[in-house]
């Protein structure tokens, strides 16, 4: 009879600690509501349902405590896999945050200004070209001196006038940097960053620096500069300063075998249906095939959802994570700060698009100061300060009408807030 009753007891206290636990969960405690959280269920399972998009991966973390982590649809189509929580994507351009999280870092401990010219490091951007005429017959060009030095702080925040070659909005550029070999973003080739950089920086730029934005090849500059000033290659110095402390453990440039089967493939739609993408330019497996060589400040990295939620939470922690000081505060508060205020309608930080309060009264996008970016094959996020709040979503897609996704998701999730 004391058995039965203690195994009455044991279960009653088991059942007690879950419900307990459970309660203690809910979003309604991080001031989110769990009744309009279910109408991004809702949303991305009719994008799927009406074929906009074949899944999707989604997090939402408040006060440091992640309340919503989901997953959606199919990885892969085709072969009918599903998408989980866990999955390794392509973060592409999400990168460039973390190279200019490294950037400041090696800033902090004295290293350079960040008003320092690059060619004192990088000698080959000495005698800057603006490029004035193209003939597009067979992409000869003129130019003429720049007036003004490329400094890290215009590489930080896009204005240094460097663009890219092939996803270049200028035709000429793309047509200049093929002619030159210049690698965008990925390579399964025998390609070192160094190499890449010292051919693009004989190229003529876009605009004088610091005149202009222009989204390009900025941060892969930066990559290559942090190597020189760390005398680390990109991938250790990322390995020991910022993903084992951010307990990262799932990012990387190029995966292990351990990590390789957790690659989900890029998808785009044929026809009406979701198939794997294969580019002309580049191939899409570069994560875990080729020559391994080319470390991509600008877009090289593969991540997942909770991954790359800690790197942005140490920005909300005003630079700490679990104890550890990554960056210092006042340098935090900086990234928070616009940079191209000079230029018209540009917001953004030193490694940051920020929310602008124009932005913020057209309303779904956040407080004022909220940072966000995106990836080349459609994963995104942001984080509001204000509200403590990080959204992010992963899709994994090379198609234009899935874009418009993560715009929505984003207005959900600030939706969903009650208090």
């Amino acid at each position: 009879m004391k058995k039965i009753i203690l195994g009455l007891t044991l279960i009653f206290f088991v059942s007690s600690c879950d419900q307990t636990n459970s309660k203690k969960n809910l979003p309604e405690n991080q001031g989110v509501s769990s009744e309009r959280l279910d109408r991004i269920d809702s949303y991305l399972n009719k994008m799927i349902k009406e074929n906009q998009i074949p899944g999707a991966v989604a997090l939402i973390r408040r006060n440091d405590k992640i309340i919503y982590n989901k997953a959606f649809g199919y990885s892969d189509v085709e072969n009918e896999i599903k998408y989980s929580t866990d999955d390794i994507f392509r973060i592409a351009s999400m990168t460039k945050a973390i190279t200019s999280l490294a950037v400041l870092m090696l800033w902090e401990e004295g290293k350079f200004n960040l008003d320092d010219p690059i060619e004192k490091y990088i000698p080959e951007f000495k005698n800057l070209k603006i490029l004035t005429d193209f003939n597009e017959t067979d992409s000869t060009y003129l130019s003429k001196p720049a007036k003004n030095k490329i400094s890290i702080r215009h590489l930080l925040t896009h204005t240094s006038g460097i663009g890219y070659g092939v996803i270049d909005s200028d035709p000429r550029f793309n047509a200049l940097y093929n002619k030159h070999g210049i690698v965008d973003l990925y390579t399964t080739d025998s390609i070192y960053i160094k190499s890449n950089i010292q051919k693009l920086a004989q190229l003529p730029l876009h605009h004088e620096p610091g005149e202009g934005f222009t989204y390009g090849e900025s941060l892969d500059v930066l990559g290559y500069f942090i190597e020189i000033i760390s005398q680390k290659s990109l991938d250790v110095f990322f390995r020991e300063r910022i993903f084992e402390p951010l307990e990262m453990l799932d990012t990387y440039f190029y995966l292990p075998v351990t990590h390789q089967d957790r690659l989900v493939p890029v998808q785009t739609q044929k026809d009406g249906f979701w198939t794997k993408y294969q580019a002309d330019f580049y191939d899409t497996n570069y994560p875990i095939k080729g020559a391994k060589m080319f470390l991509s400040g600008g877009a090289g990295l593969s991540s997942t959802t909770a991954d790359y939620s800690n790197f942005l939470q140490m920005f909300l922690n005003q630079g700490s994570y679990k104890g550890k000081q990554i960056l210092g505060k006042k340098t935090v508060e900086l990234v928070f700060v616009n940079q191209n205020s000079h230029i018209p309608d540009s917001s953004f930080g030193l490694a940051f698009g920020l929310v602008s309060e124009k932005d913020q009264a057209l309303g779904g996008k956040g407080s004022a100061g909220t940072l966000y970016w995106a990836g080349y094959f459609n994963t995104s996020y942001f984080a509001d300060p204000e509200e403590e709040l990080i959204g992010i979503i992963y899709l994994q897609t090379y198609d234009y009408t899935s874009f418009l996704i993560p715009n929505q998701f984003k207005a959900l999730v600030f939706h969903s807030l009650i208090n």
